[in-house]
Parts: C-alpha cells; structure tokens; sequence
C-alpha cells in the first residue's frame, strides 16, 4: 500500500500535510470524551503527544466516553432505586428538586 506525500511550501520549509483517522471519530465524541481529551492535554501532554501521533486518540476517547456514559446509567439507576423521584404531575416542585439533587450527585462520581 502506497501513500502519496504531500507538503506545503512555508517559508522555504516543506512542511507534510498530515491526517489522521482519529478526526472521524472526535466528531461523536461527548462530554466525558471531551472531558478526558481536555485532562490529557492539560495534566499528560507527552502522553497526549504520543497517542495523536499514533493516531489512538479518537478511539480511547470514545472508549473513555463510552464507559463514562455507562457508569453514568448505573449510578441513575442506583439513585432511582435509593430514592426514587416523585410523582411529577402531583408535585413538579419535588419532581425538580430530588432531579437535580440527583444529577448534581452522580457529576460527583464521574468526575
């Protein structure tokens, strides 16, 4: 298999004009994914660095996302059994206040 090289003249340099398959990807990446994208840069460049330049970025971020979101239906799940929301036509105000205490509880066990 042969791949054809191309570069961009920049001020006498030749610089490749490099893609990578992981641009696919990042485009169904969701919060977590974005959230672990971020963290790598930040806190593990080098090792940010690396995986982008081997081109595994995009499928470990979804992988991070897809395990986040998971993790995310069970803690819901959990909560839903512990203390289950009210009945949201009878008080919409309780229904609203034990959901967002539930959604500000489960952000604390993802992140």
């Amino acid at each position: 298999m042969s791949t054809v090289m191309t570069y961009t003249n920049v001020n006498g340099y030749l610089i490749p004009n490099l893609t990578y398959k992981s641009g696919e990807q990042m485009e169904q990446l969701g919060k977590y994914g974005f959230l672990r994208r971020d963290y790598l840069k930040n806190h593990r460049n080098s090792t940010y660095q690396v995986m982008l330049l081997q081109d595994t970025i995009g499928e470990h971020l979804l992988e991070v996302d897809k395990a986040a979101r998971e993790r995310e239906e069970v803690i819901l799940k959990q909560l839903e059994e512990k203390d289950p929301l009210s009945d949201e036509e009878k008080d919409q105000m309780a229904w609203i206040k034990t959901f967002w205490y539930w959604m500000s509880k489960h952000q604390r066990f993802i992140q």
